[in-house]
């Protein structure tokens, strides 16, 4: 499922942040500002999750990177600093579905899925559906298979954060 970062062959990818930086904030001119507010505040987190850096350095940091002009910072922030604060509260939510211990999943993984969480909790002008962006950051930034892991818990916590929401998708879907 997710690969261990710290085993990581001398010849691996770099860390996403400089990953990003070294292709000037990368990705399509056509993303969207929430959809790069989302890819800064993974680079954010997982700067957070490694090295367990002050959230306002990270801000300060991840702000002065190649590409941020482009994205929603306000949403950025609200990612970067709701994720911190509701961690407990979002991987007490995230423990019992794992399979693994939570030390276990790689902090791409566990990123990506906080801000799918965070997002189903506290942002409900965000659509449900905001899991395929976090399924397609996973892929992008981390493990071979981390994507499949992350899609797994945010499926499985999407009908209970969202229950409205994912409900009318699936009786609309329905034949």
């Amino acid at each position: 499922m997710s690969a261990n970062h710290d085993a990581a062959p001398a010849d691996a990818r770099p860390p996403p942040a400089a990953r990003a930086k070294a292709i000037g904030g990368r990705g399509p001119g056509a993303r969207l500002p929430r959809s790069r507010a989302r890819e800064f505040a993974l680079q954010a987190l997982y700067q957070h999750l490694v090295g367990g850096n002050d959230a306002a350095d990270i801000d300060e940091f991840t702000r002065g990177l190649a590409g941020f002009h482009k994205a929603d910072a306000a949403h950025y922030q609200t990612l970067l600093h709701g994720c911190i604060g509701a961690a407990a509260d979002i991987d007490a939510l995230i423990i019992p579905l794992l399979d693994r211990q939570l030390i276990a999943i790689s902090p791409i993984e566990r990123a990506t899925m906080w801000i799918g969480v965070y997002e189903f909790q506290h942002c409900p002008d965000v659509p449900w559906r905001v899991l395929n962006e976090c399924i397609e950051l996973a892929k992008e930034f981390g493990g071979t298979d981390g994507h499949k892991y992350v899609n797994a818990m945010l499926n499985a916590l999407a009908p209970r954060l969202r229950a409205a929401e994912v409900a009318a998708d699936r009786a609309r879907a329905a034949p």
